[in-house]
This record gives structure tokens, C-alpha cells and sequence, in this order.
């Protein structure tokens, strides 16, 4: 994907703010050499950042003429407004070896034999995975089959195949899961109790009551 940045030349929270104003949306690049300050439209960046892709892949950024490769790093975002505050890239170029999360595909879901025979749910423990591999080599995605799993079975880190040269980042995790298939929760149906309507206390006789009033 391909990006335009421009210089900023201002800085601070006060040059911050008019950027922000004027739709523009302060980032720097690091990494490969002296940290730039740039400035980026801010709707063609809120669109871009909606895209996956934009995430976990290989960017080309076009600022004064010239095109980098980098990488997107971190995103602040407004508290509750859809506004970007801020964001970071990283130069990178082939021989840079990185560790970034990418997300997980699912695919073949709904012809597991635990979810189509056995009537189970499949549950996504994970949706990405952090991995080390040279720049040059990071994919967008990993594709993760779940076409064989049974019922009680599972997926783990261990059984995907990943792509040449990309190894995964477990820290100190042994073999983490990423899917499992679950047993259907059955939704307990609570017969429905009549409410107990209380006996009226039956009230003496009206012939009754003027008897007793006439003794007295």
C-alpha cells in the first residue's frame, strides 16, 4: 500500500493542535537513520486505517519525492471521537528483522467435522500472532485450516505452516492455542410456573353478620 506524507516543520502540542484543526494529522518515522517529523491528511489516513492490511504489511510512503519502506508502529486515537492523534512509522528496508503482530484467516470452519457432524462451535482463542522474520519477508496473514478438527480438538501455534524465514514469538508460551471446538451451549428452558394466586379469605355470610348484630 502506498501513503503521502509531507514535513512538518512545527512542532509541540501547540502546532499539534492546529494541525489536527486544519485536518492534517502529526506522525514521525524513525529507524534507518535521523527520526522525521511528518504530517498526513488526516481522512486518507482514518480510511487507510481501516484496512487490515495497513497494519501487518510492507508500506511505501512517498514524502519530498522520495519513497520509503516502512512500517506502521502505533496509532493514538481520540478518547470517543473518530479522530487520530498522532501516529508512528518505522523505516525498514530487506535486511531489517522485525517482530510484529499479523493477524490470523480462518478458513474451512464450517466443514470441521466437530462443527458440521458433531454440531460443535468453534471458538477463536486468537486473531493474530506476533512473529520475527526480515522485512522483506513479513506476510499480511496467516491462514489457519480448521477443515480436520474434531470435536474437543484443537489448534495450535505448533501446526501452522508458516512461511519461509517467519517463526513465531511465544514468550514463554509453550504451544499456544488458536482454535478450539466447543460444545454447543444448550439454552436451559425454564418451564413456565403459574403464579400461585392466594385463596380469598371467605367472607361471612351478610345473612350471618345482621343475625350477630341482632343478638347484640
Amino acid at each position: 500500500m502506498k501513503f503521502v506524507a509531507y514535513a512538518r516543520e512545527q512542532q509541540g502540542t501547540g502546532a499539534s493542535r492546529r494541525l489536527r484543526v486544519s485536518g492534517k494529522v502529526p506522525g514521525i518515522v524513525y529507524g534507518a537513520g535521523e527520526p522525521a517529523m511528518i504530517e498526513l491528511d488526516h481522512n486518507a489516513l482514518f480510511h487507510a486505517l481501516k484496512k487490515e492490511a495497513f497494519h501487518s504489511s510492507l508500506l511505501d510512503m512517498e514524502l519530498a519525492g522520495q519513497t520509503q519502506q516502512v512500517l506502521l508502529r502505533d496509532v493514538q486515537m481520540h478518547a470517543y471521537k473518530p479522530l487520530v492523534l498522532h501516529v508512528d512509522f518505522q523505516r525498514v528496508d530487506a535486511t531489517t528483522r522485525i517482530v510484529k503482530k499479523v493477524p490470523l484467516h480462518f478458513i474451512n470452519e464450517e466443514n470441521a467435522p466437530g462443527v458440521k457432524t458433531d454440531k460443535g462451535v468453534m471458538s477463536h482463542v486468537a486473531t493474530e500472532l506476533e512473529i520475527e522474520c526480515l522485512a522483506s519477508q513479513l506476510p499480511e496473514f496467516l491462514t489457519v485450516d480448521l477443515g480436520e478438527l474434531g470435536k474437543g480438538q484443537s489448534i495450535h501455534v505448533a501446526d501452522l505452516k508458516l512461511p519461509k524465514g517467519v517463526k513465531p514469538v511465544l514468550r514463554g508460551k509453550k504451544n499456544p492455542v488458536l482454535a478450539t471446538v466447543v460444545n454447543q451451549a444448550e439454552e436451559e428452558v425454564q418451564p413456565e410456573t403459574p403464579v400461585a394466586t392466594p385463596a380469598a379469605k371467605a367472607a361471612p355470610a351478610k345473612g350471618k353478620k345482621d343475625e350477630k348484630q341482632n343478638r347484640k
